[in-house]
C-alpha cells in the first residue's frame, strides 16, 4: 500500500492505494469522478484520456503511484461552472456526442491537440491525432467538425488577444 496525493481538478486527493492501482481506478473508484471511462483497459480506445500535468495521457496504463504529486484534469474539471469549455461546446453544437461513451476521452485528447498545435489544424491532422481514440458509433465526421470549429475559435481568440 502507498499513500499518494494527486491534485485532481484543483483539489488535492490523498488516499492509501495498492501499488498496482491504475490512475483511472484512482480517479473513478477512490475519488468518485466517473466521467473518465474505462473502455479497453489496454490503452487502445482512449476513453480514459485525462490530462496529467497538462498533457493528454491514457489513464488506464498509468499507475496511480506514478502520478503521486502530479496535477490531473478530468472531463469534470474542464467546464467553468455552468459554462462549457469551448471544445465541449463545439462537440455539443456539431453533434459530436453520439452515445457519449468515448466523448470524455475525445474531448480531453482534442483540448490537448488544439493546445499543442495552437489551433492550427486541418482535417487530416485531426483524424491522425484522434487515431488513439475509438468511437464505437463510428461518428468521426461530427467529432472532426467539432474539433476543427473549436480550433478555429481558439485561433481567433488568440489573434484578438495578440492585437
Amino acid at each position: 500500500m502507498s499513500r499518494i496525493t494527486i491534485t485532481i481538478n484543483g483539489k488535492a486527493e490523498t488516499r492509501e492505494v495498492e501499488d498496482r492501482t491504475l490512475l483511472v481506478q484512482f480517479i473513478r473508484e477512490h475519488v468518485g469522478l466517473t466521467g473518465t471511462h474505462v473502455g479497453c483497459d489496454t490503452t487502445q480506445c482512449g476513453a480514459c484520456t485525462i490530462h496529467l500535468d497538462g498533457e493528454a495521457v491514457k489513464s488506464c496504463t498509468v499507475l496511480a503511484a506514478a502520478a503521486d504529486g502530479c496535477e490531473v484534469t478530468t472531463i469534470e474539471g474542464l467546464a467553468d461552472g455552468p459554462k462549457l469549455h469551448p471544445v465541449q461546446q463545439a462537440f455539443h453544437e456539431h453533434h459530436g456526442l453520439q452515445c457519449g461513451y468515448c466523448t470524455p476521452g475525445m474531448i480531453m485528447a482534442s483540448v490537448d491537440m488544439i493546445r499543442r498545435h495552437d489551433g492550427v489544424l486541418d482535417e487530416q491532422t485531426v483524424r491522425h491525432e484522434l487515431e488513439g481514440n475509438i468511437c464505437r458509433c463510428t461518428g468521426y465526421h461530427n467529432i472532426v467538425k467539432a474539433v476543427l470549429d473549436a480550433a478555429e475559435k481558439h485561433r481567433a481568440a488568440h489573434a484578438v488577444a495578440a492585437e
